[in-house]
């Protein structure tokens, strides 16, 4: 009952609201609201392409290139997985935070930081950690955009995949943890990847 009254007395007030400004300033007011709205989704999906990414000449002439040689790129099917596809989500919140997050890659475009081949090289390691670790604290979110672990036929993958990949899900692992390196080449550090390494022998005399 106390719920009727208020929503009652909600409609009301902004039955009042619109008798004050009026009914034309209200829907010029709910227009605008639409195409602002329009025009923001469509920059921001504007920003979420392939040739948006690849518009900074630090992308294309290094990541880009490396990309181009792989299956991701061009395979027997031509399904194709591009920049926005592995790196930024598809979930509206989740997008959002990730745009926010890259206005500080706008940032060192603008600054010049990895504007050379020599300064992409020396930053290369570092880059390549952030974004591990951004795809392991989301469980690679944006892999199981195409490769669902409830969909797979192990019977039809390759044996050192079918006997992996249980075995990885299992232990709780994520695609990062083992697929680092599927669409850019490997940057000359660690991995922590592969049977654990055997601590070398001192030779004593």
């Amino acid at each position: 009952m106390a719920q009727d009254r208020h929503n009652k007395g909600l409609i009301g007030r902004l039955w009042t609201m619109l008798m004050r400004i009026g009914p034309w300033t209200a829907l010029g007011l709910f227009a605008a609201g639409i195409v602002f709205w329009g025009g923001f989704n469509w920059t921001l999906e504007l920003t979420n392409t392939e040739t948006f990414c690849i518009s900074c000449h630090e992308m294309q002439e290094n990541v880009y290139k490396e990309y181009r040689d792989t299956v991701h790129y061009q395979n027997r099917t031509g399904v194709r997985a591009t920049c926005p596809d592995c790196h930024v989500p598809k979930e509206w919140i989740f997008k959002i935070a990730r745009k926010v997050q890259a206005t500080n890659e706008l940032w060192h475009h603008f600054m010049g930081t990895i504007d050379t081949p020599e300064k992409f090289r020396a930053k290369r390691g570092v880059l390549a950690q952030h974004e591990w670790a951004r795809m392991k604290a989301n469980d690679s979110r944006e892999c199981r955009n195409c490769h669902a672990y409830g969909y797979m036929d192990y019977s039809k993958q390759a044996r050192r995949a079918n006997q992996a990949h249980p075995k990885g899900f299992d232990e709780g692992k994520t695609c990062i943890d083992c697929h680092k390196g599927v669409a850019h080449r490997l940057p000359p550090t660690e991995q922590n990847i592969g049977a654990p390494k055997k601590a070398a022998k001192l030779e004593t005399r």
